[in-house]
């Protein structure tokens, strides 16, 4: 049997599927569009930008405060996944 590398291993894209929607759950259409585009897709910031029609300063400060809340949301979340 030859394994082929360049296919993604079912069960790790299904792992991916889940996080981003757990993610990008509760977040509006644009900070939606900004962490899949910044994460998933890799875009730069001014990228992000130019695409939202918005300043590449406030991509990255809506950005900031996106990750400030899921950081406040997983931390009241830990006790969900303490062993």
């Amino acid at each position: 049997m030859i394994q082929d590398r360049k296919s993604e291993n079912p069960l790790v894209e299904a792992q991916k599927r889940d996080l981003k929607s757990l993610l990008t759950k509760g977040l509006t259409r644009a900070e939606r569009l900004i962490i899949v585009l910044y994460y998933y897709e890799e875009m730069t910031m001014k990228e992000i930008g130019a695409t939202l029609d918005l300043s590449e300063s406030r991509v990255s400060q809506m950005h900031s405060s996106i990750v400030a809340r899921l950081k406040a949301q997983l931390d009241t979340r830990k006790p969900e996944f303490s062993i």
